[in-house]
């Protein structure tokens, strides 16, 4: 029940090198894992993204991060006018745009 003080701390002795090592190994490990399958597609996708959106033009059909979708009137650095109905335009920021959609493989409406 009382254990001496001498007898208790003999039994810890000095970390070594290799023990540090064997305990971050974990750590590193855990933080690979997470860059491979969480961090770098992330840093992809917003790439592929920030480049869509930089490439918008006049005509391009639109969403934005509201939902609502129309086709690019006017384009400057910073806004966007977007034409969603005839004779109905608003202006948007244009890091707000959600997606850039393909006319190709667009829908046309039910008119």
């Amino acid at each position: 029940m009382f254990i001496t003080p001498a007898f208790a701390q003999t039994a810890g002795g000095q970390a070594s090198g290799a023990g540090i090592l064997v305990q971050m190994a974990p750590l590193v490990l855990i933080f690979v894992v997470f860059y491979f399958l969480l961090i770098r597609p992330q840093q992809k996708k917003m790439k592929e993204h920030k480049g869509k959106i930089d490439a918008v033009k006049k005509g391009d059909q639109v969403v934005t991060g509201g939902g609502l979708v129309g086709k690019v009137a006017r384009v400057d650095d910073i806004y966007v006018e977007i034409e969603l109905a005839p004779s109905v335009k608003v202006k948007a920021v244009k890091s707000t745009l959600a997606d850039v959609i393909d006319p190709t493989t667009a829908k046309p409406a039910n008119d």
